[in-house]
């Protein structure tokens, strides 16, 4: 028995409408057609599927059995169609994200909240770029955008500049180096430097600074949170870099000061790298936009 979605939704049709005239019209299709494709169904199943001259029309036990069927499908199918017209029609979507800024999540998340509120259809989830390669994540439909401070030319791949910042340094305002106008990389000779759980080359102090003049702390301290880096550096228990917008949004206590990193200070900037053909979707225009203007907030803050 060859059963299409079609046979599914005539007999729900006719056994909503009570006859084959309104059940048509709302098929959009002949009455003679129906009647033809009735009989068809029921030379397949070899049995009858309606109470023949019943009015309002009422259908057999078999002609039931199809209708529980069409009740549990058609409400799939429906789903399914309108959930692929959403994706064609750029409404609803996936969009994962890596990040490899670890200070980012603070950032990021009243990004999501205000892009969670424009865009409900669509899938968000937030994935830990630094514990994977994220950029080849990206060419592979793995992740979808990546926050990275580390653009490249990649086929493929678009990147969208968001915001500069500037990498600071972070002492307790009792510290020796506090005195200083700004610091550079010999400095941190014979210090504890507080870091994210990051590896160097993806820490600015050591790709920017520490890793170019050679230059290697006494000790390294991994702390995960902003909060916590800053409890410790305003307790003296060693110095940090971090970007200058973080400082700025925790405002954790007046005990600890900032420096430049060098005389002219160092100056970052951070990417939304997305794949070109994506990159023009509404929904991927909208978080853009929203993250940009998040990060107005921040360096005006």
């Amino acid at each position: 028995m060859h059963i299409e979605f079609r046979h599914l939704r005539t007999i729900k049709a006719i056994y909503e409408n009570g006859g084959l005239a309104k059940a048509a019209d709302q098929l959009h299709i002949t009455q003679s057609a129906l009647s033809h494709q009735i009989k068809g169904l029921e030379d397949q199943a070899g049995v009858e599927l309606f109470v023949r001259r019943s009015k309002p029309m009422k259908l057999s036990a078999a002609g039931m059995r199809l209708l529980r069927l069409a009740e549990r499908i058609l409400p799939e199918i429906d789903a399914m169609q309108a959930e692929f017209s959403g994706l064609r029609d750029g409404k609803s979507g996936r969009l994962h994200i890596a990040i490899e800024c670890h200070a980012c999540f603070e950032w990021l998340f009243p990004v999501l909240e205000g892009f969670r509120k424009l865009w409900p259809d669509v899938d968000v989830d937030i994935k830990p770029g630094l514990a994977f390669d994220a950029l080849p994540a990206l060419q592979k439909e793995e992740v979808d955008l990546v926050v990275s401070s580390d653009p490249e030319s990649l086929a493929g791949v678009e990147f969208t500049h968001l915001f500069d910042y500037a990498p600071v340094f972070v002492a307790s305002a009792q510290h020796p180096l506090a005195q200083k106008r700004f610091v550079d990389a010999q400095d941190f000779r014979g210090q504890t430097l507080i870091t994210y759980p990051v590896e160097r080359s993806r820490l600015d102090i050591f790709s920017q600074l520490l890793i170019p003049a050679k230059v290697e702390p006494a000790a390294i301290r991994q702390v995960e949170l902003t909060a916590v880096i800053l409890l410790l550096v305003a307790s003296n228990r060693g110095i940090s870099v971090l970007p200058d917008w973080v400082v700025r949004e925790v405002k954790y206590s007046s005990d600890y000061v900032t420096r430049p990193l060098t005389e002219k200070g160092l100056t970052r900037q951070l990417y939304a790298a997305t794949r070109s053909d994506e990159v023009s979707k509404p929904y991927m225009i909208d978080l853009i936009r929203l993250a940009k203007e998040e990060s107005a907030k921040l360096q005006n803050a």
